[in-house]
């Protein structure tokens, strides 16, 4: 499929929305999963059929789930900030499925492309420079959206242990904070009950 097809497709769009903008991060994301399903031969999963992991928390991770349906708040998306475009896609029920990985220097930028970058990090870029910035920015989508996929990724099968299936159970109040928090998220400190949250860098004990 041609870079111009995928743009206007259903697919790409919801991506693209849910996202909230189209960029190589995205593209990649796109087509390591769409990769993924047509190795499975799989369409997107209603419910928990699927299980995918990404070992980035950059913006591909959106594209997984709107087309493979693996959520965090189902419990089958996992998330490991490894800072490496991996995508792994497997059977809920077997753990066997695939990886995809990013070829080195797949989504290498241009120099003027890195300096925008820099400067758009740094605070420093002008209107102009914001505007090339996008330029460039949709046209390095456009070029990962048409490359061969053999160009982009390593594809092999990979296996995984399947987490367990999310429990939904009762909630108990923190008696720091006094939010009901789920009972198996609780902490017990010499008998009384907190949240992890008021267990952080301020945690005071409980006055005798």
């Amino acid at each position: 499929m041609e870079a111009e097809d995928i743009l206007s497709s259903e697919d790409f769009k919801k991506c693209a929305d849910f996202h909230g903008h189209i960029c190589p991060g995205l593209a990649i994301g796109y087509r390591a999963t769409k990769a993924a399903l047509d190795w499975l031969d799989k369409k997107r999963a209603l419910d928990k059929e699927m299980v995918a992991t990404v070992e980035t928390d950059a913006c591909g991770t959106d594209a997984v789930q709107v087309l493979t349906g693996c959520t965090l708040g189902k419990g089958n998306l996992i998330q490991k900030d490894y800072g490496k475009h991996v995508y792994i896609v497997v059977n809920s029920n077997s753990g066997e499925g695939v990886r995809v990985s990013l070829k080195a220097r797949a989504l290498e930028l241009s120099e003027r492309h890195q300096e925008l970058v820099r400067k758009l990090s740094g605070g420093e870029a002008t209107p102009e420079n914001r505007k090339e910035f996008w330029e460039l920015h949709h046209q390095k989508s456009h070029d990962i959206l048409g490359k061969p996929l053999k160009d982009l990724f390593t594809i092999k099968p990979a296996h995984i242990a399947v987490p367990p299936k999310a429990m939904i159970e009762p909630s108990k109040t923190c008696e720091r904070c006094g939010e009901p928090t789920m009972v198996s998220k609780l902490i017990e400190i010499d008998g009384h009950y907190m949240c992890k949250d008021c267990l952080g860098d301020d945690y005071r004990p409980f006055a005798e």
